[in-house]
């Protein structure tokens, strides 16, 4: 497939043969299953998951692979291609006729954060994520508590998702080769959550700004959100850094927020 890379839709083409069937084994897919696959670019995993399944839905962005990738791939089985923005896409409507969606996709590095809390945001309609992106990203979401990796991204993802950082590719893999490794992720929605959350809005709100000047401690960076008897009753230390604090203990304190507010 002739087509130049665009550096404004972040596309690095996935070449690697050895690669592409280690993502394919790590996906599994199997007849009967609805995957989405999310910037399918020149087909290089799209081509074996149609083989597999035989109904596809792929999410491209740029108008210029859709006839090329419909025309080298849509002999394979039912290939449908959505011309549309990942970040605005309504996977709710897709899985309207009841089926739970398998998501895929060799996220642009430039937007992948914003990719995540959208599809997080939809996960009530979604069975797993497997997902390429940049190592530093992935690092980041699998973190525990304490490690210096450890910030916004890991509660938020962590919160909603088991996360599992599955195996590290090279810039070779690519084309063009990005200036940075990257590593395949497979995300799988909690259900229940273990930590629920009563206002997602305010429990966002406080993470954002725990972690928003990392060096304060939580009494002061959470000063005017949380008030010290709800440190107190959430069993949390004031006195400490965001980066201690678990999942769990920023959902006691987003919910013992909610329910304060609530009273007056």
């Amino acid at each position: 497939m002739d087509h130049r890379p665009r550096k404004r839709f972040g596309q690095n083409f996935l070449h690697d043969p050895s690669v592409i069937q280690r993502i394919h084994l790590a996906i599994a897919p199997k007849p009967g299953e609805r995957l989405v696959e999310i910037g399918p670019g020149q087909g290089a995993i799209t081509e074996g998951l149609l083989r597999a399944l035989g109904t596809l839905d792929v999410i491209e962005l740029d108008r210029d692979l859709v006839g090329p990738l419909q025309q080298r791939l849509g002999a394979l089985g039912d290939l449908r291609i959505h011309n549309a923005d990942a970040l605005s896409f309504d996977f709710r409507a897709l899985a309207a006729a009841g089926d739970k969606l398998r998501l895929v996709g060799n996220l642009p590095y430039n937007i992948s954060t914003p990719l995540l809390f959208h599809f997080i945001d939809q996960a009530d309609c979604l069975v797993d994520l497997h997902l390429m992106l940049q190592k530093e990203v992935v690092d980041r979401i699998v973190a525990d508590p304490g490690d210096k990796t450890y910030g916004r991204l890991s509660v938020m993802v962590q919160t909603y998702c088991d996360a599992q950082s599955l195996f590290r590719i090279g810039p070779g893999a690519f084309t063009p080769a990005p200036k940075v490794d990257s590593a395949f992720m497979r995300l799988r929605p909690l259900r229940p959550l273990p930590h629920e959350i009563t206002d997602p809005s305010l429990h966002a709100r406080i993470v954002a700004a725990a972690f928003g000047q990392r060096r304060k401690t939580l009494r002061n960076s959470l000063s005017g959100l949380i008030d010290q008897p709800l440190f107190e009753e959430a069993g949390v230390e004031p006195s400490l850094r965001a980066e201690k604090l678990d999942v769990a203990a920023f959902a006691r304190l987003a919910n013992l927020a909610w329910k304060t507010a609530a009273r007056t």
